[in-house]
């Protein structure tokens, strides 16, 4: 053979190269590619090797991994009209690689919007204490909320965390003097509920020393075996209780016993 037949034999050859190098396609295990054909839908391949038909095929590679994305913070307005910012992580996959190419021009950009708008959609609704009491149910809601919005999109929405609920200074000093009134309104609660139940005891113990006088006169016996233990007190006991009259009485007879003591002393020298 001369060298001008080898010319188109090369030639051919390198085409078909060509061609096939535009038309084997490996996309990873998490990988789908989604062909279009003259402009029509054909399906999602892979995942491994497939082929396409250049020029006449076109094709997009779609992550099927969980994607995360931080959603800025969000201003929002609570029920009770309290301004507040917060901030959240969606976590979303992609479950139908067709619909998600093309029923939306772009799946990320539209699922991160969405979720913007829904969060401040729910958390407007909601009052402050509740919002700050039940993010994990709050989470949850938002969740079902973008899951049914996303849906056709072919987009799953795994979760969504409210990671941090940010108040202005003067609210939380508000809501410091709040808590401060709430504890001292429960520990006042809980010592007139203390005397309260000690009244009743007290009433109780009264009435059974008026059934037996004798169990008071033993009750103060040993009230003065107690005080007694501070040797630097000196107990009167009342009359009423001791079977004297009065004070002077006690000084009376303290003094008799005294002028005793001394005339004994006399008639001893």
């Amino acid at each position: 053979m001369s060298d001008g037949s080898m010319i188109p034999i090369i030639f051919g050859m390198v085409v078909i190269i060509m061609i096939l190098a535009q038309s084997i396609k490996i996309v990873n295990e998490y990988e789908r590619g989604v062909i279009f054909r003259l402009g029509r839908l054909v399906g999602a391949k892979g995942p491994g090797v497939f082929f396409i038909i250049p020029i006449v095929d076109k094709w997009i590679k779609v992550d099927l991994r969980t994607i995360v994305f931080d959603i800025k913070k969000q201003n929002v307005i609570t029920k009770d009209n309290v301004s507040i910012m917060v901030d959240a992580v969606v976590y979303y996959r992609v479950e139908d690689p067709c619909n998600a190419i093309v029923k939306v021009e772009n799946y990320h950009e539209a699922s991160v919007l969405r979720a913007e708008t829904t969060i401040r959609d729910v958390l407007g609704q909601k009052e402050m204490d509740e919002l700050l009491a039940k993010r994990e149910e709050l989470g949850k809601t938002i969740q079902e909320i973008l899951d049914v919005a996303t849906g056709p999109w072919g987009i799953k929405i795994n979760a969504v965390t409210i990671k941090d609920v940010l108040l202005q200074e003067n609210m939380t000093r508000a809501m410091a003097k709040q808590a401060e009134a709430e504890r001292e309104k429960r520990s006042r609660i809980i010592m007139a509920d203390g005397e309260l139940q000690a009244a009743m005891k007290m009433r109780e113990a009264a009435e059974e020393y008026t059934k037996m006088p004798l169990a008071m006169k033993l009750r103060e016996l040993q009230t003065l075996s107690e005080i007694a233990r501070e040797k630097n007190l000196i107990v009167v006991p009342s009359g009423a209780i001791s079977g004297t009259s009065d004070i002077g009485s006690i000084v009376g007879i303290t003094e008799g016993l005294l002028k005793r003591e001394k005339v004994n002393e006399q008639m001893k020298e």
